[in-house]
């Protein structure tokens, strides 16, 4: 098994923090400024969650007689088709607000779930914000591996608000939103969050995309305003902790990463960096330490064994990732990214046919168009580059 630090920086993006922590001491002053970073404008809370006159009149229209009414649920889901580009195709990166995401209709969970919200209070109705409790999950761009996680919606018909009345009803009395079928499917468990939450998670985001494209201001920026929005998100002040590391401030970065722990105790991305930053200032036990911690957290995780396989493509190191995948698989046959590991491993390797195999394999089970069209467009130039052979 291999250890964490072999990975390379992990990001953690939205929906992969814990509880809320409201007890926590303020953080070091010193994490908030820094001498070589500047602090640019980002978006408002209102910039994420407003809708324009235009969609607010288009709402007006299309529901006016079901104001308030959880049955028109649904019809608000078909209204988000209809007016984009009937796919909702959902893309892991895009990270857009309300008005941007009802324009463009391709966007992330948690930006979908931001106009749901926002779309659903302007009908009247009550919306609240679920992390969703999946496994750790882990993508490769540009040389960061990106955690992500889920949320999802719960929308209710408003309390009835009278002196004389109290007005009860249950859970079905409400109507959940996801916007990720094939996660939502599994029945994992919930934990509410705040607006506030949603809105640090997607600067959070903001600034993950920023960092992977080098854009060390604007990350900056996006991470500190996550911070400020929601002192207790943790997985804030990990990915500042990221930034901290980068430009080789040692001291700021290990702050970062403690005061994230700090934030949250079962913040095994922010243990991870930690882990790195150790070995990286010669304190080999206590990184080592971390590090076989995490492994036997992680060792039953598919998504961990997919992450240590493509950590290997990279190093060419083939044979080991071979077997991460194929543990992968033996861990969740259904997930489609242990294929294509194998698929991409035995490509590199010359082997076009177990290529083929194996992304034909993945094709079949991805649940997402966007990964079935991926995969498709992958087949059909690994059909050109056999029959040219």
């Amino acid at each position: 098994m291999r250890c964490l630090s072999l990975l390379a920086f992990i990001l953690l993006l939205a929906g992969c923090s814990s509880t809320e922590q409201s007890h926590l001491p303020p953080p070091p002053v010193n994490l908030t400024y820094h001498p070589e970073l500047q602090a640019l404008p980002v978006e408002s809370m209102d910039d994420i969650f407003n809708l324009n006159s235009d969609m607010k009149a288009q709402l007006n229209q299309a529901f006016a007689s079901r104001f308030g009414d959880l049955s028109a649920t649904k019809r608000l889901i078909m209204f988000l088709l209809n007016n984009g580009d009937k796919s909702l195709r959902y893309q892991s990166g895009a990270t857009l607000t309300a008005q941007q995401t009802y324009n463009q209709l391709n966007a992330n969970c948690l930006s979908l779930s931001i106009l749901a919200f926002s779309m659903a209070e302007h009908l009247g109705l009550e919306g609240e914000f679920q992390r969703v409790h999946i496994p750790e999950y882990w993508a490769l761009d540009k040389g960061y591996n990106l955690l992500t996680g889920h949320i999802n919606l719960k929308l209710r018909m408003p309390k009835v608000r009278r002196s004389d009345v109290i007005n009860l009803y249950d859970n079905q009395g409400a109507m959940l939103v996801d916007f990720a079928p094939d996660i939502s499917g599994d029945n994992f468990r919930t934990t509410t969050i705040s607006k506030e939450r949603v809105a640090a998670m997607f600067y959070n985001n903001k600034g993950a995309a920023a960092l992977v494209n080098n854009n060390r201001n604007e990350a900056f920026s996006y991470f500190l305003a996550a911070t400020q929005m929601d002192p207790s998100y943790s997985g804030g002040w990990g990915n500042l902790g990221i930034l901290f590391r980068v430009i080789e401030d040692y001291q700021r970065a290990e702050q970062a990463y403690d005061y994230a722990l700090l934030a949250d105790a079962n913040n095994n991305t922010a243990a991870g960096n930690l882990a790195i930053l150790y070995q990286l200032t010669g304190r080999q036990q206590q990184a080592q330490e971390i590090e076989t911690a995490l492994a036997n957290k992680r060792k039953t995780n598919p998504y961990y064994q997919v992450a240590l396989g493509n950590e290997d493509i990279v190093k060419k190191q083939y044979s080991q990732a071979l077997a991460h995948f194929r543990k992968a698989r033996e861990l969740d046959g259904r997930m489609h990214e242990s294929y294509f590991g194998l698929a991409r491993t035995y490509y590199l390797m010359g082997d076009i046919k177990a290529a083929r195999k194996h992304l034909t394999m993945a094709h079949q089970r991805a649940q997402f168009k966007y990964d079935k069209e991926r995969y498709r467009g992958k087949l059909a130039a690994l059909n050109l580059v056999a029959s040219n052979r």
